[in-house]
């Protein structure tokens, strides 16, 4: 797996941390989901480089 796309995922989980915290500051249910949602998309990808990477080596 390529640093670039590590660094996306990564980037897409603080997004959706950010949404989440907002979501919450302001009482947006939905948004504060919609953060929890992105988060574990991004965790899942990572998990997904985390397996490449191993059967890489």
């Amino acid at each position: 797996m390529s640093i670039g796309d590590k660094a996306k995922h990564a980037a897409e989980e603080a997004v959706g941390k950010a949404k989440e915290g907002l979501g919450k500051a302001s009482d947006d249910e939905k948004l504060q989901a919609e953060g929890q949602k992105d988060q574990s998309q991004a965790n899942l990808k990572q998990a997904g480089d985390d397996v490449r990477d191993a059967f890489k080596k």
